[in-house]
């Protein structure tokens, strides 16, 4: 991963780590939308304007792909790069934790 990349992308905010995490398999907008209320309980919900300018960003970075079109809706799945990405803020988050209870994190 470049340092712009980097610098764009981590920390990441939470409704853009909810869209990576959720395109680890395809899916549209509007389904990334239904995964993250379920996933939350409801407490983190992403309007359109977020969703899309934020999946158009993630796909002119190279984090996501477009991979189909079904029933007008565009498939997106997750890159390698977004992998990289999506790791790289899941480590900084674990470290946060760890570093919360006391913990010391072997990098």
């Amino acid at each position: 991963m470049d340092d712009r990349i980097k610098r764009i992308y981590v920390p990441m905010t939470e409704s853009g780590f909810y869209i990576l995490f959720c395109l680890k398999t395809p899916n549209h907008g509007y389904g990334v939308s239904r995964q993250v209320k379920s996933l939350t309980g409801g407490s983190v919900t992403i309007g359109a304007g977020t969703m899309y300018g934020t999946l158009s960003k993630m796909e002119q970075d190279g984090l996501i792909r477009f991979v189909s079109e079904e029933d007008k809706r565009k498939l997106y799945q997750i890159t390698e790069l977004g992998r990289e990405v999506l790791d790289a803020e899941c480590a900084r988050i674990e470290r946060l934790y760890r570093n919360s209870k006391g913990e010391k994190f072997d990098a």
